[in-house]
């Protein structure tokens, strides 16, 4: 196969290409859709990396800023990107504890995409000196995934950051 067909697998996006999208400032994980992984037969990891993530505090209301990356391995589902970054905007007025969060959007992703493997890690900025970096992950139950899942959950952190590592 060289590429996706222009309507392959798209037909239930409304989304992507929709100039009159509007953002949602209430967390809305109705906003998330997914597209045909045409290739199945292959386990390879997609990442995502947004480092604009704000959310609230339950108690204080004060905002907090992170860098949240998800990777996983697809079944057949993929997320739709524009609609995963409208979802990861809900967050913004959204409060929650920063394991909450990681948690709310793992199992967001798992429910909409039933993926082989899945982990969500949110490194928030400090506030109050001291960072909040919250990692949590799944592997599909009785298969080689979850072997995987629980080796990635006792090895996550083998070097832990610096400072100036950020």
């Amino acid at each position: 196969m060289s590429g996706r067909h222009q309507t392959e697998g798209l037909e239930d996006l409304t989304l992507l290409g929709n100039q009159n999208v509007s953002y949602t400032f209430a967390y809305a994980p109705e906003v998330l859709e997914s597209v045909d992984n045409l290739h199945v037969g292959r386990d390879y990891f997609v990442k995502f990396n947004c480092p604009e993530f704000t959310s609230l505090c339950p108690i204080t209301q004060q905002p907090d800023f992170a860098t949240m990356y998800i990777s996983y391995i697809p079944d057949k589902k993929i997320v739709e990107s524009k609609s995963l970054k409208l979802y990861l905007f809900s967050f913004r007025n959204h409060g929650d504890f920063h394991e909450d969060c990681v948690n709310i959007i793992m199992n967001d992703l798992i429910k909409l995409l039933d993926p082989r493997y899945i982990e969500v890690w949110g490194k928030f900025t400090p506030r109050g000196g001291i960072s909040i970096d919250p990692w949590c992950n799944y592997g599909r139950p009785g298969t080689k995934y979850e072997e995987i899942a629980n080796y990635r959950l006792m090895n996550h952190d083998l070097y832990p950051e610096k400072i100036d590592n950020r």
